[in-house]
């Protein structure tokens, strides 16, 4: 057993002070995670990557929640759910008439993009309707698209061979353009 799956195991029997010992062993990870995830957000995104890496992990090991970590895969994995969770709050809190949700942005440079925000919301709607229909292609774009896994650590995460991983895949990027674009 490696030594993060058994803070892990720690921070699930309730050890207080595992946190603070997990930290260190996963940040880099996380950063980089996050990193990449941000790379992804378009102009005016202000959530920095440290900042994200914080809120992300603050959640995952808030005592009482119940969640129990496998391994340090498993534990990345949903680093990534909760980021994803947090972008999407964030964009939704955006739209808010209070954050100036009602007011029509103007683009500075006269090629008119869409809004990042608006996208991530799209493709956060048509990801939970595809967890809806196919759980475990929901999850696969989660580990590829969020968490930034190859097809093959993704397969690997989700116990599947990395051919029906790879098949998944394309299926799922099909159905979430044809989704987000008939929207």
């Amino acid at each position: 057993m490696s030594e993060v799956t058994e803070i892990l195991a720690a921070i699930d029997g309730g050890d207080a002070c595992a946190a603070d010992r997990l930290l260190p062993l996963v940040y880099d990870q996380l950063r980089e995670l996050a990193a990449r995830r941000l790379s992804q957000e378009g102009p005016g995104q202000t959530l920095q990557a440290t900042a994200l890496v914080h809120e992300a992990y603050l959640r995952m090991v808030q005592p009482g929640e119940g969640r129990i970590y496998k391994d340090k895969g498993h534990f990345l994995a949903a680093a990534a759910v909760a980021m994803r969770r947090i972008l999407v709050d964030r964009a939704r809190r955006k739209r808010t008439r209070k954050h100036g949700g009602g007011l029509d942005r103007q683009p500075l440079d006269l090629v008119a993009a869409p809004e990042p925000d608006e996208e991530l919301l799209a493709l956060d709607e048509a990801l939970r309707r595809l967890a809806e229909k196919d759980p475990q292609k929901a999850r696969l774009v989660e580990l590829r698209y969020f968490a930034g896994l190859t097809g093959e650590q993704a397969a690997e995460a989700l116990g599947i061979s990395p051919t029906t991983a790879d098949r998944h895949w394309a299926y799922a990027r099909a159905w979430l353009q044809a989704e987000v674009r008939g929207r």
